[in-house]
């Protein structure tokens, strides 16, 4: 790929975001903080999937002897990631006026929680606040009871890293063009408001009801929810389409009870929910999954985190890699001619420190009066 990127290390979609670019192939260096932090989950490095492939430079940025290394690496960086409050990086002197008066064709990307701008702007916030706020929170659960917690797919990946990612793809072929970089900014809030286009649409137009579990995409459908078997395990469903729908009715044995011209009658949808899962729960998981093996029906099986990697749809496409030793989600998307892949484990803390160092002109004797100095560290 031949991109520098330079991390400074964060939480969420910060290190999602560098993790999408090492694997497409940009040298991605994480800028870590030499006494480390209380940032995110404590793990072991070999299980700190997000870091995978980086290279790892450990500096104080506070420190005023870091200033000239970070400088230095910036000058021969394509782009830059950062997922601080807003003001932070300006105030540590590494703000977008700064750095892009002495690198014009750096392009700066940065995630905030809120917003740059706002009353909460400078207020902490993690995935669960932002969607909440989103409106699609809201729109999840059953009725009566408090909304679920999600998984951070929603806020910090799908929304946040993944609208980074492609606006810093699209400044690296601007600024290939014009020779001119940019800032790119997105916050988890305005990311995870920016998946709802649909359902918004849907909304105003009056087809999807504000109540919860009482629209086709959310589980108000009996075609399209989560149903148990018999053993205590669980099924998805997702037959929208009439074909589909008549196809999970005569796996289920169902054609003769439930009419397929019925689907979208609302009124009938409670009892149909009922009937479906009585029949679910009369047989296995295995069962079923044998019945439905190669139908249009939309059964699948709900698979845990340590099954999933062994569903032979996965295997068969290698949607996981094992590297040193761990199970990882293979590299998306798939180019035919530059593909993605896994560049090695996650670095130790400063792992990466001489060398970088050397490579902007440092001596052996200046790197380890730096590391004497405490402006960098290594473990």
């Amino acid at each position: 790929m031949g991109i520098r990127v330079v991390e400074f290390a964060a939480i969420g979609p910060i290190p999602f975001c560098g993790m999408l670019l090492a694997d497409m192939g940009a040298e991605v260096i994480r800028i870590e903080r030499p006494a480390g932090s209380d940032l995110g989950v404590p793990v072991e490095t070999r299980f700190d999937h997000l870091n995978r492939g980086k290279r790892s430079l450990s500096v104080d940025l506070k420190h005023p002897a870091a200033h000239g290394v970070v400088h230095a690496l910036l000058a021969r960086s394509d782009v830059l990631l950062e997922g601080f409050r807003p003001g932070t990086m300006e105030r540590l002197g590494f703000g977008p006026a700064t750095v892009l008066a002495a690198r014009p064709t750096l392009v700066y990307g940065r995630i905030t929680g809120w917003g740059s701008t706002g009353p909460l702007a400078a207020i902490a916030g993690h995935d669960l606040n932002f969607i909440a706020a989103s409106g699609a929170l809201a729109a999840m659960g059953e009725p009566g009871v408090p909304p679920p917690v999600p998984l951070n797919l929603i806020g910090d990946f799908g929304g946040a890293a993944m609208h980074l990612a492609c606006g810093i793809l699209a400044a690296l072929v601007a600024a290939k063009r014009d020779g001119l970089g940019q800032v790119v900014e997105t916050s988890i809030a305005a990311g995870s408001i920016a998946l709802t286009p649909m359902l918004q649409g849907l909304r105003q137009a009056g087809i999807w009801s504000a109540e919860r579990a009482d629209n086709i995409l959310d589980g108000g459908a009996p075609f399209y929810r989560n149903y148990a078997t018999q053993d205590a395990r669980y099924v998805a469903v997702g037959a929208i389409e009439a074909k589909f729908y008549r196809a999970l009715l005569d796996g289920l044995g169902l054609l003769n009870q439930l009419a397929p011209g019925d689907q979208m009658d609302r009124a009938n949808w409670p009892e149909t929910t009922r009937i479906i899962a009585e029949r679910f729960a009369a047989h296995t998981n295995a069962h079923w999954l044998e019945v439905f093996a190669g139908s249009d029906a939309c059964v699948t099986p709900v698979l845990n985190w340590d099954e999933a990697p062994s569903f032979a749809q996965h295997v068969a496409a290698g949607h996981f890699e094992t590297v040193a030793g761990q199970v990882h989600p293979a590299p998306q998307p798939v180019l035919s001619r530059t593909p993605s892949r896994i560049r090695g484990g996650a670095p130790t803390l400063g792992e990466h420190n001489a060398a970088l160092l050397a490579d902007l002109g440092y001596s052996p004797e200046d790197v380890v009066s730096l590391e004497q100095q405490g402006v960098t560290k290594m473990l």
